[in-house]
């Protein structure tokens, strides 16, 4: 607003700040805001306007934290849509030369910090009015800051492992390392290795890892893993996929009865063994010679005979390479845990940081479910650079770059603001938001729509109807990047703490509250969550509520879908059918808008398991359902991408589908037929 006697306050900000005789190298080009005592409107106070004096003009100035804008008067609500920023008081840190920016203790006097005061948390935070991002109007960030939390609980939260980039990127070594020792593992064995069958092996030992670290498993029983021998085993001697052809059913057969062949030839098999497969084998090759007639269904036959005469034998001679590479890849993973926490030991004894924690008692009260407390403190982290290129944000830190979209950049803030407690000036920020995004893009993986299908989220639309349907606030299953409301579990307590999470949801205990679940498609996974909610229902006589998202596999049924339907605590269940619904992409934070929903190739089972009092409160009425099932009418596609819809776009879209469909389908048996 401009200033009568003076001009605008971005002109009187410049023309002090470079008017003759004072020196700018001795005044930083950006003070620190001091905070006065606030005595603005409450309305102006939710918005997110605060009132501070500034140093380097000797008056007080408004400034939003939540858009960043500053003002010499005091703001009136609606009449500011244009950002103004006179005294450069951006939040992110000031660029530096060649575009870059750092957040070392030496650059504090060139940037802005974010927040003077400690960032509040719990009931007492002033929830700012921000666009939910099913408004048109908002950017596609999903994310509901305004939505308090309800879930209560008794237990101390607290997490005793502290995050370093040095440890991040130890880790992230060994990470890149145990993918391609499966493949090597699998291909000295002549076996095809499942297509990311690491990422899945991960979620099924940290079931049952009873280890100190948070992300590769250390203490398993048993040592080889069900999952991944599980998967090797499917695909002996070759994974089938599925046949649309009749020259596809005839490469099938013929690779087959190759590889059952070759793979009974290399191992120590029985004599019995060995001819029944040999003897199937060439009468199989004489076939295929003899008949040039045959139809698919003919081929398809008669490569179910196969497998059926051949199949036991050819499993039975394999079963010890693969007990071996499930075993081989357990060993290495804990010798990279020995490694990692003697890393993080040396840290912290650098820093003269005891290790040692006592755990806290568990409170006799009830409270509501507030951010995770640091057991050990924080060291002081190294500097990162960071720079913008075409609304992207890179971060980097000795040569090793993460990127996310600038909209989940302002997320990231936003989330770290209401849950970090030991970052008041936002020193630490760049450093933890590098260890986030680079933790996410080694667990999952670095190639094109890996891991995406583990990470997917439900549409906001429903979202918003289940926070007004059934008072959900709460996620079971997210992570900084893909989480909706401000509280949440995530697989990862030590990175993901500072932003919201509440740690993994096996390890969280509620007492109270409506919660909703959309596990990664992990069988492991799923059945212990189902033991989980079940064993809080049983114990709790507070209202308490999950409505869980599962995939409907029926051929075999997963025991966590078997058990839920046939739980006493389910109160209804809802099956939304396949490419009738959509999924928000798990690399949203950085795909383009036209690939950030792609359709479900499975069957959706949504049940709803609550207690009595759960039940009293959030009853799944038929109205609720039908309005629930409405939500999903909303296409996340026209919202993302309603700009443009070319072909290129719409088969890039496509091929995305089906990849993600191959990986959602790949932890299960596939079916030729």
């Amino acid at each position: 607003m401009a200033n009568e006697n003076h001009g605008s306050p971005a002109e009187e900000a410049s023309l002090m700040s470079h008017s003759p005789g004072t020196s700018n190298q001795n005044q930083p080009s950006s003070p620190k805001p001091m905070r006065l005592v606030q005595d603005l409107p409450d309305e102006l106070v939710q918005a997110g306007w605060e009132k501070c004096w500034s140093k380097r003009e000797n008056r007080p100035y408004y400034f939003n934290r939540f858009t960043n804008q500053s003002l010499w008067e005091m703001p009136v609500l609606g009449q500011h849509d244009v950002i103004s920023d006179p005294l450069g008081l951006n939040a992110a840190p000031m660029p530096l030369e060649g575009g870059m920016m750092e957040t070392s203790v030496e650059s504090k006097q060139r940037k802005r910090r974010f927040s003077e005061e400690v960032p509040p948390s719990g009931n007492s935070v002033k929830k700012p009015k921000v666009d939910i991002p099913g408004n048109p109007a908002a950017q596609s960030v999903p994310i509901s800051p305004s939505i308090p939390g309800t879930s209560v609980l008794k237990a101390w939260l607290y997490c005793d492992f502290v995050i370093h980039l040095m440890i991040v990127i130890r880790a992230s070594g060994h990470l890149f390392n145990a993918p391609m020792l499966i493949r090597f593992f699998c291909a000295s064995a002549g076996i095809d290795p499942p297509r990311e069958s690491f990422n899945r092996w991960m979620l099924e030992r940290k079931v049952v890892d009873k280890g100190t670290d948070p992300l590769l498993p250390s203490d398993c029983e048993p040592v080889v893993s069900p999952s991944m021998f599980r998967e090797i085993m499917n695909d002996i001697p070759i994974r089938l996929s599925r046949i649309k052809f009749r020259e596809e059913a005839k490469r099938l057969l013929f690779k087959y009865a190759e590889a059952a062949k070759r793979l009974i030839e290399s191992r120590s098999a029985s004599p019995d063994s060995r001819k029944v497969v040999k003897w199937n084998v060439e009468d199989t090759f004489s076939w295929l010679r003899r008949d040039h007639s045959a139809s698919k269904e003919d081929y398809m036959d008669r490569l179910e005979h196969l497998r059926k005469q051949c199949g036991p034998h050819v499993s039975a001679a394999a079963k010890d390479s693969v007990e071996g590479i499930c075993s081989k890849i357990y060993y290495i993973s804990l010798e990279y845990v020995k490694r990692i926490r003697e890393k993080h030991l040396a840290i912290l004894k650098e820093n003269n940081i005891s290790a040692e924690v006592e755990a806290p008692e568990v409170q006799d009260r009830l409270v509501y479910c507030y951010p995770v407390r640091l057991a050990i403190p924080s060291p002081p982290l190294p500097s990162v650079e960071m720079h913008m290129e075409n609304n992207v944000a890179c971060v980097r830190y000795k040569g090793e770059m993460v990127k996310v979209s600038r909209n989940y950049f302002s997320k990231l803030w936003l989330l770290y603001r209401y849950s970090c407690i030991d970052d008041s000036g936002f020193e630490k920020f760049l450093p933890r938001v590098w260890c986030l995004l680079r933790r996410y893009q080694m667990m999952f993986g670095v190639g094109l729509y890996e891991g995406t299908g583990l990470q997917g989220a439900l549409p906001v639309h429903v979202f918003e109807a289940l926070h007004k349907l059934f008072g959900v606030s709460f996620e079971c299953f997210a992570s900084p990047l893909n989480c909706y409301f401000k509280q949440y579990c995530s697989a990862f307590l030590d990175t993901d703490g500072y932003f919201g999470s509440r740690g993994p949801c096996l390890d969280f205990f509620p007492i109270s509250g409506s919660f909703e679940a959309n596990p990664p498609f992990c069988e492991e996974l799923m059945d212990a969550m189902v033991s989980h909610f079940e064993k809080l229902l049983e114990t709790s006589s507070e209202p308490l509520s999950f409505i869980v998202f599962i995939p409907e596999w029926r051929d075999p049924p997963t025991p966590a879908l078997t058990r839920m339907e046939q739980s006493k605590f389910k109160r209804h269940q809802l099956i939304l059918p396949a490419f009738d619904h959509e999924y928000r992409s798990g690399s949203q934070h950085i795909c383009k808008k036209e690939e950030m929903y792609y359709k479900a190739v499975h069957n959706t089972a949504v049940l709803f398991l609550q207690n009595s009092a759960g039940f009293s409160k959030w009853e799944p009425t038929p109205e609720r359902l039908q309005e629930l099932v409405a939500a999903y009418k909303h296409s996340g596609r026209t919202l993302s991408s309603s700009s443009s819809s070319s072909s290129s776009s719409s088969s890039s879209t496509a091929d995305k589908e089906r990849e993600l469909g191959r990986e959602q389908s790949s932890s299960r048996e596939t079916n030729p037929n």
